[in-house]
């Protein structure tokens, strides 16, 4: 805990970050299974959801994630500073791996580098969220020593 920053002022702000990526990824989501929904699974027909490539696996994947995160963000109590990290470290080995297979047979969820980049940035950005938005009675939270004495008094 000495690392990670607890009751940030601008917490608020963070949490709302976590919430807008939230949504966005049920909004990409919900029109790429719209888009893709005859295509197959994984098909690769080329697809194009707000701006990147998709198929419906990954749709509903990013649906899934995005209903997950928002949830977390929706109920606090630090369960989105867990979500936010988990699944923005997930985000980022998928975006690596399909990276990494861009141009192969390996890539089934039919990322286009624009799909990475945006992978990535949601990814970081669920990370960011959850390193800030952690909460913690102030006498847990490394209080500066004016409120420790104040609260002692």
């Amino acid at each position: 805990m000495a690392h990670t920053p607890v009751n940030h002022p601008l917490r608020p702000i963070y949490r709302a970050l976590g919430a807008l990526t939230g949504v966005y990824l049920i909004l990409f989501g919900i029109v790429g299974i719209i888009v893709t929904a005859g295509d197959g699974m994984f098909g690769n027909g080329g697809d194009r959801v707000l701006g990147q490539h998709a198929n419906l696996f990954w749709s509903i994947v990013s649906l899934l994630i995005g209903v997950i995160v928002l949830i977390a963000t929706v109920l606090g109590r630090n369960s989105d500073v867990l979500v936010d990290k988990y699944f923005g470290w997930g985000l980022l080995v998928v975006g690596s791996y399909e990276l990494a297979a861009l141009r192969t047979d390996a890539n089934f969820l039919d990322f286009s580098i624009a799909t990475v980049v945006v992978t990535y940035l949601v990814g970081l950005v669920l990370i960011m969220a959850g390193q800030y938005s952690k909460i913690a009675p102030s006498s847990q939270a490394g209080a500066p020593r004016q409120v420790r004495e104040a609260q002692n008094a």
